[in-house]
């Protein structure tokens, strides 16, 4: 009877696609469906109004053929934007973070939130707050086809959804064979072998995936989709419930639905507490917050259950929050793409305080990638776990292991501000040494002028901040047994021209050091006794700020060849250098350049226009501080 009802709907489905040339009703009937492949390939066929491109690109989106959906997202906002519903600046968001253009998803996403969106700036702070550090390897997966959701069975199996069988009915959303559960060995190096499926008390004709068994093994809870479909949100959806297995005589029989699941909403993804006492899953039914919704029930001691409790706003958001996994720890684990991510799913950990639980963090890369990252399981003991994700283009299993995040114990940070008018200083460049002035880490900092360092116990260091015409700020510190794990320095730099009454900043922005004019005789370039004693005032401020930077330029006036003028000033700067030079001045800190009359500060530009005065001045050498 199933593969009967199942091989009506692909019947209809096939009916619907030879409608190619026919009304867009039937093809919107399709997406209705969630045919999304084949509502797809349709769409594409017809005039691109609003609504085809509306229906195009969620097709693609809910298929995650991301850069397809980008440029059909694109071509929808630039077409209709000034009538587009809202949820579509959330999704061309999300597709936006899918292809990893971080900083256009913010546009989008600040509208859609209504405030401002930075999520380059997300990832830098996820450095100090998600508390471990992953490394992730695909598993070894013979015949690995659309795989995830991987549980812990018994004391050496694993189980997991597969869409491997090719015997099975093709899945309209996506093309692909429905799923069906399977059960493996997993070898310490990551294979799995003796992949077998779950018997047909288990698998269907229909999807069977996110299995969860107890501590004895007798027991599986996992997820079933309905035949029936139903009509929600002008969609048809066939829904999901979770049911129940028992293990007798060594088969799996007894599989019932829970008695809180529904054909009118989706019940998903079970998870068992660590006592076995409360399920956790996910579901869309009525009173949540939009989205998927995680939930928890009680399991009484006589096998019935309580009334499903929603987990509250801290973890749900209006979108999907989904895969819930309860470690050993009692720390929750789930999906969600509603909390700030990456793109798509993201995995997020929360602790259990006082029966409840604290506002989730994202776990960070590797586990998370800019597509959908979900099913995370771990044996927090051995810091050992799996998680799915369709980063490669389809979904697929992976082990990792874990380490704490070595930021959240030994780290120097800090913010760089300016010592007089307290502003911050966007653009400073902050840099660690180590205690042999070695180069160890460097970095500019951002719009929030903050920078943070990894640093090991045991060692001395030396953080410097420094910025174009500012004094650098050098700060020692250790974390030996007389020093501390964390560091919080603020650097707090002068500049030059708040430090120095001769050193101010023109209308261009340059920053000079103002001297008084030097002379130089008629078509010569020797430094006279006048000039040497003006030149002393820069070698005493240069030796003041071994760190500054100082190019000298010379300039001439509009009268004569503009070549002689050229030359001329060239030698001038050149000569100007090399007495700074001969006074101590080391020559890395010093750059001359002749500018001719090329850069006059007058209109004077060509002989007989002005009075001697005022071509004189345009006569003469800058001090410009570089660094």
């Amino acid at each position: 009877m199933k593969k009967y009802i199942y091989l009506l709907v692909t019947f209809l489905i096939s009916t619907l696609s030879v409608a190619q040339k026919g009304s867009l009703k039937r093809i919107n009937q399709l997406f209705e469906m969630k045919a999304y492949a084949e509502a797809a390939d349709l769409y594409e066929t017809k005039e691109r109004t609003q609504e085809v491109l509306q229906n195009l690109a969620d097709s693609y989106y809910y298929n995650s053929a991301m850069q397809k959906a980008n440029k059909t997202y694109r071509e929808l906002f630039l077409t209709y934007g000034d009538s587009i519903e809202i949820e579509y600046y959330f999704k061309y968001g999300q597709v936006l973070k899918g292809v990893k253009q971080y900083k256009e998803a913010d546009k989008y996403l600040d509208i859609y939130y209504g405030k401002s969106q930075n999520t380059l700036a997300f990832f830098e702070q996820l450095a100090k707050t998600t508390p471990h550090t992953f490394k992730l390897k695909p598993l070894e997966n013979p015949n690995s086809k659309n795989d995830f959701g991987l549980s812990f069975y018994g004391k050496d199996k694993v189980a997991f959804a597969s869409g491997r069988n090719n015997n099975n009915p093709a899945f309209a959303w996506n093309n692909l064979p429905y799923l069906d559960l399977y059960h493996a060995t997993l070898t310490q190096n990551g294979t799995l072998e003796n992949i077998t499926p779950f018997s047909d008390a288990i698998n269907t004709d229909t999807h069977e995936s996110n299995a969860v068994f107890t501590k004895d093994g007798k027991t599986m809870y996992f997820n079933r989709t309905n035949t029936k479909r139903t009509k929600k949100d002008e969609e048809r959806v066939a829904h999901i419930k979770i049911y129940k297995a028992e293990l007798i005589d060594g088969q799996w029989a007894n599989v019932t639905p829970l008695p809180f699941t529904s054909d009118k909403f989706s019940t998903e993804h079970p998870a068992l507490s660590n006592d076995q006492k409360t399920l956790y899953f996910a579901s869309d039914q009525p009173g949540g917050f939009g989205g998927f919704d995680l939930y928890k029930v009680s399991i009484m001691e006589d096998g019935t259950y309580g009334t499903p409790e929603n987990l509250g706003s801290t973890i749900n958001t209006k979108h999907r929050e989904q895969f819930p996994f309860i470690s050993s720890l009692d720390v929750l684990y789930f999906a969600s793409d509603g909390h700030q991510g990456f793109g798509g799913l993201d995995v997020f950990r929360s602790n259990s305080v006082n029966d409840n639980f604290d506002k989730p963090v994202n776990l960070g890369e590797p586990i998370n990638s800019n597509l959908d990252d979900f099913a995370y399981v771990i044996k927090e003991k051995v810091d050992k776990g799996y998680v799915s994700s369709n980063r490669s283009g389809y979904d697929r299993l992976y082990g990792f292991g874990r380490e704490e995040n070595i930021l959240t114990k030994y780290l120097v940070e800090g913010v760089v501000t300016d010592k007089n008018s307290k502003e911050l200083l966007v653009g400073a460049l902050v840099t660690l040494f180590d205690d042999s002035d070695r180069v160890l880490q460097d970095t500019i900092v951002g719009n929030d002028a903050t920078y943070l360092f990894k640093i090991e116990p045991n060692k001395k260091y030396k953080v410097r901040g420094t910025r174009k015409a500012y004094i650098p700020q050098d700060v020692e510190f250790s974390t030996d047994s007389k020093g501390k794990i964390q560091h919080n320095i603020e650097l707090i730099l002068e500049s030059y021209a708040d430090a120095e009454e001769r050193v101010n900043e023109n209308e261009k922005g340059d920053v000079l050091i103002t001297l008084d004019r030097i002379y130089f005789d008629f078509d010569k370039s020797d430094i006279r006794p006048d000039a040497a004693k003006t030149l002393d005032v820069l070698v005493d401020i240069m030796k003041k700020y071994p760190d500054m930077e100082v190019e000298v330029s010379s300039h001439t006036d509009a009268r004569g060849p503009d070549q002689y003028n050229l030359d001329l000033s060239k030698r001038r700067a050149a000569s100007t250098v090399a007495y700074i030079i001969s006074q101590g001045v080391s020559a890395n800190r010093l750059r001359s350049i002749g500018y001719g009359e090329m850069q006059p500060l007058n209109q004077c530009v060509k002989e007989g226009i002005c009075t001697d005065e005022e071509y004189d001045i345009n006569r003469r050498s800058e001090f410009k501080i570089l660094n």
